[in-house]
């Protein structure tokens, strides 16, 4: 009995880690990653509805501390999911560069990202090597 009938053709952590160099962006290993940031971008998305009717549902409250309590909670909610736009954005470029054939490669040396990293950090654009030249140059300018 096939109880899975959508992931037939997909691969696991396991099988991409254990894949030889020369399966590095396969069609199954970007298949693998295409499923993975959308269903990312699927929750991202149902998240941000479920604060927008949070927010509206919430009714104003008579007590000046309560309606600090809830303006503070707004607030906060505001916030993560503005950090959650910002990563629909670099999920969107992520599927972008899979459809161009860019994934999984630093756009700054053209190396390979590396599977691991891109198992922790599905929208990397960077390899390790430079992310950290770019955060000491960031940090030595003061950024």
């Amino acid at each position: 009995m096939n109880t899975s009938v959508t992931s037939f053709n997909l691969i696991t952590e396991e099988e991409i880690l254990a894949a030889p160099e020369s399966d590095y962006m396969s069609a199954r290993q970007l298949d693998f990653f295409r499923q993975r940031l959308q269903e990312e971008k699927r929750l991202l998305l149902s998240n941000a509805q479920e604060t927008t009717t949070h927010l509206q549902d919430n009714e104003s409250t008579p007590d000046p501390s309560d309606r600090a309590s809830v303006e503070e909670e707004h607030t906060l909610e505001l916030r993560v999911r503005d950090r959650e736009r910002k990563m629909l954005k670099k999920i969107e470029e992520a599927i972008s560069r899979i459809d161009s054939g860019d994934y999984g490669y630093c756009e700054e040396t053209g190396e390979p990202i590396g599977i691991a990293r891109l198992l922790a950090r599905p929208t990397a654009t960077l390899s390790i090597e430079a992310q950290e030249r770019r955060e000491k140059l960031k940090k030595m300018h003061g950024g």
